[in-house]
């Protein structure tokens, strides 16, 4: 059960900061550029979700001081964001939180929050800086394995949102 538990926490930290989407390269592409920034500082709102708790990349969808579609890849502890004018990267703390698996459904839920740092970011956003909170929520399912849940098997179901919320600021 730990195994598992350290498994689902690396998942929903990896798309957090993601943090990351399988659905994502069909949207990004399909979405026409639209102007960088609407001011040079204020707060900003990343969005980054997920169905898939393997997928290299999540969506991404930032609004506030700019608004751009784009898509996340992430580890424990950092994630870069592509966007249509460039990239942002965002360091994250490790999230706390509640996570469970019921023995009988085999529902996932991990419920977690933490601090990001906006660290860097290339074209239209060189030299970017700020940061906030994040919340991140899963709800999955896991796999089955001899009528149990299987912490070795990927979840049949998965759908993680983490959205981060902080001041940022554009030179």
């Amino acid at each position: 059960m730990m195994k598992h538990r350290i498994r689902l926490a690396a998942a929903a930290g990896a798309v957090a900061a993601a943090g990351v989407i399988a659905t994502t390269g069909v949207m990004a592409a399909a979405a026409a550029p639209h102007p960088a920034r609407a001011a040079t500082s204020g707060t900003e709102t990343f969005q980054i979700m997920t169905t898939s708790a393997t997928a290299p990349t999540s969506s991404a969808i930032a609004f506030g001081v700019f608004t751009e579609p784009g898509t996340a890849n992430g580890s424990r502890s950092s994630t870069k964001i592509t966007f249509p004018n460039g990239t942002v990267t965002v360091m994250h703390s490790r999230g706390q939180g509640q996570q469970s698996v019921n023995p009988q459904t085999c529902l996932v839920t991990i419920n977690a929050h933490g601090t990001f740092t906006v660290t860097a970011g290339t074209g239209a956003y060189s030299g970017i800086g700020g940061g906030g909170t994040y919340k991140l929520t899963v709800l999955g399912i896991a796999g089955r394995s001899g009528g149990k849940c299987s912490m070795s098997k990927p979840p049949v179901a998965w759908h993680q949102v983490i959205t981060a919320t902080g001041s940022v600021s554009l030179p």
